[in-house]
């Protein structure tokens, strides 16, 4: 003789869930999972967002654009610029960014340092998804207007 409980006969909740509607795991399918987003990736998405402003030069501190100089003229080396002059610290739902800028000269640095935050606010925040809780930006340098751009390559001779 099988002994049957209420459960067993009404089916096990697990059945339930799994048919209920036609839908197995029930749910959203797109919150199922994890999405991790590395340093890298926001410190590209601002590093780009940086540069689109109107009186940033460059990106990174003096030795560090001369280094990247260096780096761009080697094959494969270019990704690297990118992200020249940006840090960022990346938690499972904010992240925070440090940036050292170049601005031309003549440009209210306040203003370039304004819309820099904006842009980079709205980039990082629109592509990840991530709440940004602060852009820090050093303003490393001034570019003269009758300055060589350490940046450029030198001419060659041909």
């Amino acid at each position: 003789m099988t002994e049957t409980t209420g459960r067993d006969a009404a089916g096990s909740g697990d059945e339930h869930r799994r048919t209920q509607g036609g839908k197995r795991g029930g749910g959203d399918p797109g919150g199922r999972g994890r999405t991790t987003i590395s340093d890298g990736v926001v410190e590209k998405i601002a590093g780009l967002a940086a540069r689109d402003v109107v009186g940033v030069h460059a990106m990174g501190s003096g030795l560090s654009r001369t280094f990247g100089a260096v780096r761009d003229r080697v094959p494969g080396g270019a990704r690297a610029s990118v992200t020249r002059g940006v840090k960022a610290e990346v938690g499972e739902v904010q992240t925070a960014l440090d940036l050292e800028i170049v601005v031309d000269y003549g440009v209210s640095i306040s203003g370039v340092a304004r819309a820099v935050r904006e842009n980079v606010v709205s980039a990082v925040e629109r592509m990840t998804g991530l709440e940004v809780v602060e852009v820090n930006i050093a303003v490393t340098d001034v570019k003269l207007p009758d300055e060589e751009d350490e940046d450029e390559p030198e001419p060659r001779l041909q």
